[in-house]
């Protein structure tokens, strides 16, 4: 069990999540006068400044960058957005966007001396004193603590334990509750990868394996792969997998969406626009790779034309040596984009390509979701409580919108506070 820490922490505003989003909120609080918060309450204040610490779960700076598959590389990846005052480097194509990415926010994060804590694991939110009131942020984090000095004559002989315990450490998991007035979620949805169900996958008799726990294509080496999924995770997986499979085979729930432009950043606000609609619904939101489409470069019209990136309609169910389609979305006639095929193929893997859900499990205790499934968001305000800010949320969940969203939660947050 961790320690109990019985003196709470405080800051001002806490940060949950120290991934684009998060960074991007840490440098505005910084240009906007707020210092880092002391980790206990027994430290020294502020001196009347308004304070904040941001709160990351994991071991190391890049946020979900930093758990990506090694053959991502800067040559494929989609759409990375420069940090705020931070243009991007000159990255080797060939080096995988976990390490260049990683390298890039790490740097980010020592240069701008951004109070960024981990790491640190948010279990929940909740009231003080009630809606208004202070925010309760609960976490468990691993602290260095000094190690109990041994014994000088300890058997070792000539006072070698004393010698030993000079600078001897130890870590200990601990609980702290940090109290808060304000606070800015910038979770993402890496932590939450969406599993969809569907009829036999309990009795699928091969491997099931989702984009989140992806690391190489030689795991797929001789095997007959489904994919499963329109976004472009998919799209890379098969082009990496089909080299080394003994066949692949694209399943996806709607026809892909092809766009003959290259991705750009006129294109990424319009999607941006779209997916800000819906969360102003209380909707859902969809995803920004989802309004904006496939582009249509020059390595996937060669899949296309090769037969790698042909898609079929999703498959009725998963049987022990394969997929299943019904009659009609195995012989058409089919939407344009989806191709027809026999009713049963044999296969020994199944990769979900299917996307992730918002990493908000830990804000459950303040009741945000509204009637339509979602939260209302009004920019990067919780409508239902103007203490909470998400970012990396709908129109955020991407790096073309995490940076305006960082200003944008922090214009907010100082409103909020008056300061």
């Amino acid at each position: 069990m961790p320690d109990e820490i019985p003196t709470p922490a405080s800051a001002d505003v806490v940060v949950v999540g120290a991934g684009q989003a998060g960074l991007a909120v840490a440098a505005h609080l910084e240009r906007s006068g707020f210092v880092p918060a002391a980790p206990t309450a027994a430290a020294p204040t502020s001196d009347g400044r308004p304070t904040y610490v941001v709160l990351d779960a994991a071991a190391g700076p890049g946020g979900a960058w930093r758990e990506r598959w090694p053959g991502l590389t800067m040559r494929t990846v989609n759409g990375v957005y420069e940090l705020p005052g931070r243009p991007l480097p000159a990255f080797d194509a060939d080096e995988p966007a976990s390490r260049a990415l990683t390298r890039y926010f790490g740097s980010y994060e020592r240069d701008l001396g951004l109070a960024v804590r981990r790491p640190v694991e948010v279990r929940r939110v909740r009231d003080v004193d009630g809606p208004g009131g202070l925010l309760a942020v609960e976490t468990e984090e691993t602290e260095r603590v000094p190690a109990p000095a041994p014994d000088p004559d300890d058997g070792l002989g000539g006072g070698v334990g004393a010698c030993r315990a000079e600078a001897a450490t130890a870590r200990r998991r601990v609980t702290r509750t940090w109290h808060a007035r304000a606070l800015v979620n910038a979770t993402g949805t890496w932590t939450r990868p969406f599993w969809p169900t569907y009829p036999g996958a309990a009795s699928f008799a091969g491997i099931q394996r989702h984009t989140h726990d992806y690391r190489s294509p030689e795991e797929f080496a001789g095997r007959r792969v489904v994919v499963v999924g329109g976004g472009i995770s998919a799209v890379q997986h098969l082009l990496a997998i089909h080299p080394v499979a003994a066949s692949t085979t694209w399943v996806t729930r709607r026809p892909p969406d092809w766009r003959d432009a290259e991705f750009s950043p006129e294109l990424g606000r319009e999607a941006v626009t779209r997916v800000d609609d819906r969360t102003r619904a209380g909707l859902p939101p969809q995803s920004i790779v989802a309004a904006t489409g496939l582009p249509l470069t020059d390595a996937y019209r060669d899949g296309i034309a090769r037969g790698v990136l042909v898609a079929r309609p999703m498959f009725a169910r998963l049987v022990p040596d394969g997929a299943e389609w019904d009659e009609p979305a195995a012989r058409g006639p089919l939407a344009d984009g989806w191709v027809t095929g026999p009713e049963h193929v044999e296969a020994d893997a199944v990769l979900w390509a299917t996307g992730f859900r918002a990493a908000l499990d830990h804000l459950r205790p303040l009741g945000l979701r509204g009637s339509g499934g979602g939260i209302v968001m009004d920019g990067t305000r919780v409508v239902a409580d103007p203490r909470v800010q998400l970012v990396g949320y709908g129109p955020s969940a991407s790096t073309v919108g995490a940076n305006r969203a960082g200003r944008a939660a922090v214009r907010q947050v100082r409103r909020y506070l008056g300061v």
